[in-house]
């Protein structure tokens, strides 16, 4: 079973640690930048493991699913990426920000 701890008062950075720890691949994501309304500030994190576990929060719903698939595409070959979704981008509608603003999601690998 995945381990998921979800909401904005877990110590992210420390979630991650502990997994890298313990030998776990992990892939930190952060968001970088907000325009409009947004469910998450600028700053807001997710830790995703090379399982498919995660701790924090970068933005809610299906978002958040993109963005721990988009996690293990940057574990998996270690080439961190820049996601962006907004309410003018066909993707937004598909994941669920209808919210009316745009957010920048900047996923990397932890060494």
């Amino acid at each position: 079973m995945n381990d998921i701890v979800p909401g904005s008062d877990d110590d992210v950075l420390s979630t991650a640690a502990k997994w890298k720890d313990e030998g776990r691949e992990v892939a930190l994501a952060t968001v970088v930048t907000t325009w409009g309304s947004s469910p998450r500030p600028v700053g807001s994190q997710l830790a995703v493991d090379g399982d498919g576990n995660f701790s924090g929060s970068v933005s809610a719903g299906c978002v958040e699913s993109a963005v721990v698939e988009a996690a293990a595409e940057v574990i998996a070959n270690g080439a961190p990426k820049l996601l962006e979704f907004g309410i003018g981008d066909d993707q937004a509608w598909e994941v669920g920000l209808s919210c009316g603003g745009n957010i920048e999601i900047y996923v990397e690998k932890i060494e």
